[in-house]
């Protein structure tokens, strides 16, 4: 094989740079030098085009996000079923003759509470 001799230009910030990665590996600049053209060559042929662009990737984080915004309503939904159930369980558990204006009220504490104590969890 014959060897082809090139010159080239670096910057001062090339050759710093050069030179520290020749000496971590223990090569010569000139050895580290055809190290770095060989790799980038390398990189260069082997570069694959990616599968996919930005704008679908934007499209499909848009629908997630869309998603997650609507599985939140159901479960506040879900939530808010729950501490109904569960303040009209209590209620006829102890007997009370609460009317549903009171028992609402205790609806909205229960449900306050509980996304309170889910935010806080979350921090």
């Amino acid at each position: 094989m014959t060897w082809v001799k090139h010159n080239i230009r670096l910057t001062p910030a090339q050759d710093c740079c050069l030179i520290r990665h020749a000496e971590k590996l223990g090569l010569t600049r000139y050895r580290m030098m055809s190290h770095i053209v060989a790799h980038g060559l390398s990189v260069i042929e082997h570069r694959e085009k990616p599968t996919h662009d930005s704008a679908e990737v934007f499209d499909e984080l848009g629908e997630l996000s869309i998603r997650l915004a609507e599985l939140e309503r159901v479960m506040d939904r879900t939530l808010f079923t729950a501490c109904a159930a569960y303040s009209y369980s209590r209620n006829a558990a102890l007997n009370r003759k609460a009317t549903d204006e009171s028992v609402a009220v205790e609806i909205e504490d229960a449900f306050a509470r509980q996304r309170t104590l889910a935010l806080r969890d979350r921090s």
